[in-house]
């Protein structure tokens, strides 16, 4: 059976811990040129919490909830992002997309990043 250990996680972790952006976009990232694109909002300097045991196994961070995103651009927001200035750290689905209207501001509940132990 596979073995890592949580340290090993927690390098991996920490590396998403810092970004210092988090875009909603209209579809799935990799790289700063993508989220520069697909971009229909952001909150700069979002809250991740240090790498700590998973829900059921593994190692995770907890992105704190939004409640003052600024939306950019028209469209219906599917993913979200992590970023610094040239790296995309850490990119995923919303749990629900949601349509967003450039001006306004945009909520997300909390989520975790999750790395689920070897198997």
């Amino acid at each position: 059976m596979p073995y890592l250990p949580d340290a090993a996680f927690d390098l991996a972790l920490d590396y998403i811990n810092d970004g210092t952006r988090l875009d909603i976009t209209s579809q799935e990232v990799a790289t700063t040129g993508d989220r520069d694109t697909y971009t229909l909002g952001n909150k700069t300097s979002p809250t991740i919490g240090a790498p700590t045991d998973g829900a059921s196994n593994g190692r995770r961070v907890v992105v704190t909830a939004i409640s003052d995103g600024s939306v950019t651009a028209n469209g219906t927001a599917s993913h979200w992002c992590i970023s610094n200035a040239t790296i995309v750290q850490a990119a995923g689905a919303l749990s629900s997309s949601q349509a967003v209207t450039s001006g306004n501001q945009f909520s997300l509940g909390s989520f975790s990043i999750t790395f689920p132990d070897a198997t």
